[in-house]
């Protein structure tokens, strides 16, 4: 993995009338941070600042603020009404998509009749593409429907939508995804990009502009009985889910829509009025006040349907339907879809950084990566981890042959068995899209918009595909590089961390794309009690996904803070003093305020990314002095003599540590223990882990030992025959000591000591030891 580059957003202290206009809207006594990042976002008006802050001074735009395309709409929406037309609903299969459907099912259901008149159909993530397709078209025309009315999806099925014509059937696209190039032969097309990027309405998501479309019909006459409002709670949901920037009308419908959700979740069950939503809220431990009880609760628990299953039309039902009995069961199988799809999601994170380690990655500007045996339905969401931590666009495909391809935009190929089907994430403002769109004769379908596109091409084009769009990347860089980049928005103390800052950087919520959860930097803090578990699904099974839990502390406090790290062991924690960049978050369930960890290093590691480099001097060069021009005592802590044990090390390292000074080793050679003190050492260590009920990892064996993988695994060998049971937890080896010592344990010691020579021998005359490993050390007892 590259390197991250971590940098601190540039704080212009606001003026103090700004900040005293701040003070007004925060609970606490506070107001400096939260004026601090309103600031550095563009907020410096008061009119600003009241409408971002309070949706009573905002004004939202009419939903005929898209002209004649929506006036289109309504008028044929209300002759299906009037002529008792059969309508049918096209949604997508994620989050947006299905909130989308939910919306419109609840809202045109004020006006058809439900499962007659009006019905809906979801595509099926595994075996259809997004969008339309003639297949499905055909059988609504045998049913007699009229009219599709689709959501999130369509604007580029323009075969589909001439085949629909051909067939009778009319089509209205509400959609938020990249325009064709000349508008499609549609009824109406309801698509936030054919307004102004400075338009209010730009940054709708699918759900939003379903939304506007029922806000729209529900001007007509003859009001139906549920309120419009009753709707906000879906659009919310899928504001959030899908990643849209939350400005304009979006901010102002997210923030009425959460409010809603609270409002329900706050009833008793029965009295709900969406008690699916409900019931995925408390399976998840939410309480539907915070965004990030959707973005990290409800969104990631929808989207994980089709993820694993493939058809999430029951989605649909969960979030509308008022059958508690039938949403319970239905929310508990959307939890266990999720709990599966974070252990599949691990599963393929782990392969695929297996094949990134191969890779030059200095070299390579898009990553492509494919694999048989990969779940079509998780690659996105792993595709989005290594395009942030590369800092490269990344697209991952399955070369499974399970069909057709993604979002629609080529016409089908002879042999669609021999598609590879994928998604692509990307990172650093790169167009995603526009790079995939210009390999279009290379493909068989794509779609999707900058940040994140769905494609399927012939399994023989990859090679060229991969060549093409690196090659395409690399001109239009221009000789600039790629470079994954953390960027904290404050600095604070673990003293200011806590209930008032929470309640402070509250105010910018809800939070999204162009308005980011605040990131807070912590800088020479060190962590304690660290600890780490799989995940239980509801029914109590493990689930191969890793939440490590810790307390946090620096200089500023006595007091400890308690944060956790999700899909991190507790071993991956720097020891010693460190940096961290961190979001604060309430824990409903544990009612607690924590830290969710997003980057982490060590001290050591900070003062080598700020060209404080670590020196590694040979102390028995008499010219040093002379041609650096400093002694070496001004340049850094030098150690004289070799340490002869790890303890003495670590003392020297922690020296080093604690008076910021680089750090230099400078024994003449290494003095490596006997083989015999390396078996004494490792029997020691079984001993005292296994009294002790620890756990150690294996590259904390070797670099204690300092032997090498074969060596070790011949000495855990000798260590069952000396009566040690020796198994795996995750990661972690177990040592359990019994009494039975078996005829084979001195021949097995022997082969140890053996092996352990041989390696002594071959350091000794035929390599140096390698600066990584000496690194790794510092790092390890730093």
């Amino acid at each position: 993995m590259s390197e991250q580059q971590w940098t601190l957003a540039t704080t212009e202290q606001p003026p103090e009338w700004f900040i005293q206009a701040v003070k007004q809207y925060t609970p606490t006594s506070g107001a400096l941070f939260a004026a601090q990042l309103l600031w550095q976002r563009g907020i410096r008006e008061k009119p600003q600042l009241a409408a971002f802050v309070n949706t009573k001074t905002y004004q939202p735009a009419s939903p005929f603020e898209f002209g004649q395309e929506m006036h289109l709409a309504v008028e044929r929406l209300q002759q299906a009404r009037d002529a008792g037309e059969k309508v049918a609903i096209w949604g997508d299969f994620d989050a947006d998509g299905i909130t989308s459907t939910a919306v419109l099912w609840d809202g045109l259901g004020q006006f058809f009749t439900q499962n007659t008149q009006l019905i809906y159909y979801i595509p099926n993530r595994l075996t259809e593409s997004h969008g339309l397709n003639c297949q499905g078209i055909e059988k609504l025309a045998k049913q007699g429907f009229q009219l599709i009315v689709t959501c999130d999806t369509g604007s580029t099925n323009i075969s589909e939508i001439i085949y629909a014509d051909q067939l009778g059937i009319d089509v209205i696209v509400t959609d938020h995804h990249t325009l064709p190039p000349e508008r499609p032969p549609v009824t109406a097309i309801i698509n936030p990009r054919y307004l102004p990027e400075t338009h209010q309405l730009f940054h709708l998501s699918g759900v939003a502009v379903a939304y506007k479309l029922v806000e729209a019909f529900y001007q007509m006459p003859n009001i139906p009985q549920q309120p419009l409002q009753d709707l906000l709670d879906l659009v919310a949901v899928g504001l959030i889910a899908d990643l849209v920037q939350l400005s304009g009308d979006c901010r102002y419908l997210a923030q009425l829509g959460i409010g809603r959700l609270q409002e329900d979740f706050k009833k008793p069950p029965g009295e709900r009025r969406r008690p699916g939503v409900g019931r995925l809220l408390e399976l998840c431990q939410k309480s539907g006040d915070r965004p990030t009880d959707i973005s990290f609760g409800l969104g990631p628990r929808i989207n994980a349907v089709s993820r694993i299953q493939g058809d999430a039309s029951f989605c649909v039902e969960l979030l509308t339907s008022r059958d508690q009995k039938r949403v319970k069961e239905l929310a508990e199988v959307t939890e266990l879809a999720n709990t599966r799809r974070k252990s599949l999601q691990k599963d393929v994170a782990y392969q695929v950084a297996q094949k990134l380690s191969k890779m030059d990655l200095s070299t390579t500007s898009v990553i492509v990566l494919e694999d048989p045996q990969w779940a079509v339905g998780v690659l996105g969401l792993v595709a989005g981890q290594v395009a942030q931590e590369t800092g490269r666009p990344t697209i991952l495909l399955s070369t499974e042959g399970v069909g057709a391809g993604e979002e629609s935009s080529q016409s089908p190929i002879p042999n669609p068995q021999s598609l590879a089907r994928g998604s692509a994430r990307s990172v650093n403002s790169v167009d995603l899209y526009q790079l995939v769109k210009d390999q279009a004769h290379l493909l068989h379908r794509f779609g999707g918009h900058p940040y994140a596109a769905g494609l399927s091409l012939p399994v023989e084009n990859i090679p060229l595909f991969t060549e093409a769009i690196n090659q395409k990347l690399r001109q239009s860089l221009g000789g600039a590089t790629l470079t994954p980049t953390v960027q904290a928005d404050l600095a604070v103390t673990v003293a200011d961390l806590g209930k008032e800052l929470f309640l402070e950087l509250k105010l910018l919520e809800p939070c999204g794309m162009g308005n980011p959860v605040p990131k807070l930097l912590i800088e020479n803090c060190w962590f304690e009690n660290a600890w780490h578990r799989n995940q239980q699904d509801s029914q109590g099974k493990k689930v191969q996904y890793i939440k490590a839990e810790f307390d946090i502390r620096d200089d500023s406090t006595r007091s400890p803070f308690p944060g956790v790290w999700w899909g991190h062991y507790k071993d991956e924690l720097p020891l010693g003093r460190c940096d961290c960049i961190a979001e604060l978050d309430y824990n409903t369930f544990k009612k607690r305020y924590e830290i969710r960890l997003i980057a982490v290093r060590s001290r050591q590691q900070s003062a080598i990314n700020n060209q404080q480099a670590a020196l590694i001097l040979d102390w028995r060069n008499p010219l040093l002095e002379k041609d650096s021009g400093l002694s070496t005592q001004d340049l850094a802590l030098v150690i004289k003599d070799c340490p002869t044990s790890w303890d003495d090390l670590r003392v020297w390292l922690r020296r080093s540590l604690h008076n910021q000074q680089p750090l230099a080793l400078a024994w003449s050679k290494p003095a490596p223990k006997s083989p015999e003190q390396i078996w004494l050492t490792l029997v020691g260590i079984a001993k005292y882990l296994s009294r002790t009920n620890q756990t150690v990892t294996r590259v904390q064996l070797l670099e204690k030992l300092g032997i090498s993988d074969q060596a070790l695994l011949l000495g855990l060998r000798g260590l069952k025959y000396m009566g040690f049971k020796i198994s795996r937890q995750d990661r972690m080896l177990v040592f359990t000591q019994h009494s039975i010592i078996e005829p084979m344990a001195e021949a097995a010691v022997e082969k140890f000591l053996a092996a352990v020579r041989e390696e002594q021998f071959q350091q000794q005359y035929f390599a140096d030891v390698p600066l990584s490993t000496i690194e790794a050390m510092a790092q390890a007892s730093a």
